[in-house]
């Protein structure tokens, strides 16, 4: 099968590069041929003034990434086109390109962008839905929530509101794809075809394998050091949860605030960048991982997979995605999101129950051997289009 894969990248690396990049290398790994066409919004930064200046137009119509994807469809004629982001150098027009060649289109859903131009479900750190099925999506741009910008977030809601009534999304994408049933419930209610939208959870690869030794004396933290990923919560709960060792993995605007604790006290350890070896190992000594992550920002949590692929249990929020993957007491234990008191509770007892954590780590190794290996996520991509192609 002939593959055309379509991703933009943002300013600076996230995990929907890594889900595109696994992607690529699984199906070329498997004998298919792959081509992909990229672009990155880092590409602005060469932009001149003029040229900046109609970004809003371009997040609607991107031409010459339409005139790309025509001549790259006319000489390499894929059987499917497989899109990951488009915002906003490549911009839903590029589908045009595929529908006039009678190539159906696959679209990944990574963030909630279709719904909210800040693409997070979340306004000063809270769970939001107010954009949910309103068009345009007004409250969004009162509130100024793409990069705290009323014009930056106008000029979202204008591509959402064109494309919407255009039908972009229901016409011109045969399937959607999305992570979790959380999350397809919540696409359903913004308005795109039920039977259009497919649960492929992501993998992990290479398969770490689960520890065979004891675990290390520390829990772990790893991913992004932001607020909506409630590292506040995470903070505020060690200074309750006593003398437990904590490391953090991560980067982002809250660092300072994490270093500063580290300085305060003994128990909590900012560890620097690793390679991929050294995160693994980080990762299978821990006792177990901490996500706190606030409301319904994230759309899967591959930090937690990877900790299920090294059988360690995890502590989430109860709310959202993390409900979802984490299963309370099977897989590891539920807090009550944004509650630093639940959260040090949860902690304390985790570190008291060795025996049973341990239990929740064998759970979660079975669980991703069920679900999140990649040779079932590959099943699961060539299932999707082979039925496009048999439409």
């Amino acid at each position: 099968m002939k593959l055309l894969l379509v991703h933009n990248t943002y300013q600076y690396p996230g995990g929907e590069d890594i889900v595109f990049e696994r992607e690529a290398a699984l199906l070329r790994e498997h004998g298919h041929t792959v081509i992909t066409y990229t672009r990155s919004n880092a590409e602005v930064r060469d932009f001149s003034p003029a040229a900046k200046a109609l970004l809003p137009l371009r997040m609607i119509w991107a031409r010459d990434a339409v005139r790309d994807l025509r001549a790259l469809i006319a000489a390499e004629k894929p059987d499917v086109a497989h899109f990951h982001n488009t915002h906003f150098m490549i911009s839903p027009a590029a589908y045009t390109a595929c529908h006039e060649a009678g190539v159906p289109v696959v679209q990944s859903l990574h963030n909630p962008r279709l719904l909210c131009p800040a693409a997070t479900f979340t306004r000063n750190d809270r769970s939001c839905q107010d954009c949910l099925g309103k068009t345009p999506p007004w409250p969004g741009i009162l509130h100024a929530c793409y990069r705290d910008s009323r014009l930056q977030t106008a000029a979202v809601a204008a591509m959402l509101t064109v494309h919407r009534w255009r039908k972009t999304w229901a016409t011109q994408v045969a399937c959607h794809v999305v992570f979790t049933e959380f999350y397809r419930q919540r696409f359903i209610e913004g308005g795109l075809p039920a039977d259009r939208l497919v649960v492929k959870p992501h993998f992990v690869t290479p398969d770490p394998l689960p520890r065979e030794d004891e675990p290390g004396d520390y829990a772990l933290y790893m991913g992004r050091l932001e607020p909506v990923k409630g590292v506040r919560v995470l903070l505020a709960a060690w200074e309750q949860a006593g003398t437990i060792p904590l490391k953090v993995r991560g980067e982002g605007p809250l660092l300072a605030e994490v270093q500063a604790l580290a300085t305060r006290t003994a128990t909590v350890e900012v560890i620097g960048r690793l390679s991929p070896d050294a995160l693994t190992q980080l990762m299978r000594g821990a006792r177990f991982l901490v996500w706190p992550s606030l409301g319904y920002y994230e759309t899967f949590g591959l930090v937690a997979i990877e900790a299920f692929a090294c059988g360690v249990p995890v502590i989430a929020s109860r709310t959202g995605v993390m409900a979802e993957i984490v299963t309370d007491g099977v897989t590891g234990l539920h807090f009550t999101a944004g509650d630093p008191a639940d959260l040090a509770a949860k902690v304390r007892w985790a570190w008291e129950h060795p025996a049973e954590m341990a239990e929740m780590g064998r759970a979660a190794r079975r669980e991703f051997e069920q679900k999140y290996t990649a040779e079932r996520n590959y099943a699961q991509l060539m299932h999707i289009y082979e039925s496009l192609l048999k439409q």
